[in-house]
């Protein structure tokens, strides 16, 4: 019973501050207020800009890679607690995981920025 009322309570504590926060905000809206604040500075150009793919698939191969150092680590530093099955399994994970980055790498020819 303890655990159901904490639950209850957490759930709703956030979206009742976020209701009565209605009555103690300022509601007027200024051009000030619509303006977009960058660290105090006036914003130069607009904000809708076209990156290229490029940028994109270097930002996925850089999670992949992240990716594979984090589950790497944690098998290496369990690796002698492992079974052969698991060994196996993780090479297999980070074979597959070189094979996408090598077709990531081939499709994009130029890649590198």
């Amino acid at each position: 019973m303890p655990v159901a009322i904490f639950t209850v309570v957490a759930l709703g504590f956030p979206i009742l501050a976020f209701y009565v926060s209605r009555f103690f905000r300022p509601t007027r809206v200024t051009p000030l207020k619509r303006e977009t604040y960058e660290c105090g500075e006036v914003p130069i150009g607009g904000a809708q800009i076209q990156f290229h793919f490029q940028f994109y698939m270097f930002a996925i191969i850089f999670v992949v890679f992240d990716v594979v150092t984090i589950f790497l680590m944690i098998w290496a530093l369990s690796f002698d607690y492992l079974m052969f099955d698991a060994k196996l399994m993780m090479l297999a994970f980070f074979a597959l995981l070189l094979v996408g980055v090598y077709y990531a790498l081939k499709k994009e020819e130029k890649l590198w920025i």
